[in-house]
């Protein structure tokens, strides 16, 4: 028999000395092959394409004081390197339940963590929105521990075929799961102009959410499509054309992260989300147990803490943090993307 000869898969190329596209980045999509990029993209502040560099980790574990046996549950799995850290301190004994909605982040992370040494043993993964927590209470029991990061994953905002960033062209999509229910996309087809300015308002206080939201059904009136992140970029554009020119580039760049936000915030439900979350949590507590929560905008962050000091008042839980904990200047500095972050806690009564 003749032996069939193996193609050579010749690597991505690209143009300069430097990958741009998402696609291009081969040693950073390739984190166990190619440790050393990964450590110097990391060292220049940034986030290596495909991964998610995990937020205020030691005061995160400081307050869950996780304890070898412990039952615990990471209500956002994402990148894993959270469940990782909280794995590290049971010890081989105890679990951790993990959630989310991400199918195909979720089964990166499941075979990460696997490689890791973390198995169904002491490990369970469940797709399953965090506003369902007490069905998975149900199968495993009170927990001990409970940790929601509530920002969207780094490999999610860089990769442009989710629609995440308004940087790289991509298709304007935004689902969290994006098998399941409408895209940004179609979401602007069914609103009204005064709807998508209220979505703009109470999502994300954009300033010039009359001006946008306009522009945006004037192009869907004209049969315009506005279907890809670059298109709905050059309507914000346009919608600022009146602002003083030596303002205008950073005043669209805020309302295009804003436009954004406000638009992942409704097709993902996330404030509905995050209230039944808030809801159920202490019933899934068991007595003493702990619950930190990450937030990374305003609207969230009023949630938790009205819930928690609801909640605290009425003896439901025993403590509850008064102020917000922030991450360090120097984790600011080493990742750019924690800047944003507000850490707030409670105690189970």
């Amino acid at each position: 028999m003749e032996k069939k000869e193996q193609q050579h898969k010749r690597r991505v190329r690209y143009k300069g000395t430097h990958p741009r596209n998402y696609k291009e980045k081969y040693k950073e999509l390739q984190p166990e092959k190619y440790a050393d990029t990964i450590q110097k993209v990391i060292e220049k502040g940034s986030t290596p394409a495909g991964m998610h560099i995990s937020i205020m980790v030691k005061e995160i574990l400081d307050f869950l004081q996780i304890q070898p046996g412990q039952t615990g549950l990471d209500a956002t799995l994402g990148y894993g390197g959270h469940t990782s850290e909280m794995l590290k301190c049971l010890q081989a004994e105890g679990h951790i339940y993990a959630l989310d909605v991400d199918p195909i982040e979720m089964e990166k992370t499941r075979e990460r963590l696997q490689k890791k040494g973390y198995g169904p043993e002491i490990l369970t993964i469940i797709q399953k929105n965090f506003a369902d927590i007490d069905q998975v209470a149900e199968q495993a029991g009170k927990f001990d521990f409970v940790l929601a990061d509530l920002g969207v994953s780094s490999m999610q905002i860089d990769n442009p075929d989710r629609g995440f960033s308004y940087k790289t062209d991509g298709p304007l999509d935004l689902r969290l799961n994006p098998q399941k229910g409408v895209s940004a996309a179609q979401r602007l087809k069914e609103v009204t102009q005064e709807e998508l300015e209220g979505m703009l308002v109470e999502n994300s206080d954009e300033p010039f959410a009359e001006e946008i939201a306009r522009a945006v059904m004037q192009e869907l009136k004209k049969g315009n499509e506005v279907s890809t992140t670059t298109q709905l970029r050059r309507i914000i554009e346009k919608a600022l054309c009146r602002v003083p020119e030596k303002e205008r580039e950073e005043a669209v760049k805020k309302s295009c992260q804003r436009t954004f936000q406000a638009l992942r915030i409704d097709v993902n439900s996330e404030f509905e989300v995050l209230e039944a979350f808030l809801e159920k949590l202490p019933d899934v507590l068991a007595e003493g147990g702990r619950a930190a929560i990450l937030t990374f905008h305003s609207g969230e962050d009023r949630l938790v803490k009205k819930s928690f000091k609801q909640l605290c008042k009425a003896g439901v839980y025993r403590e509850v943090s008064t102020e917000v904990i922030r991450p360090s200047a120097e984790e600011c500095r080493r990742n750019p993307r924690a800047r944003s972050t507000k850490m707030r806690w409670a105690v189970k009564a």
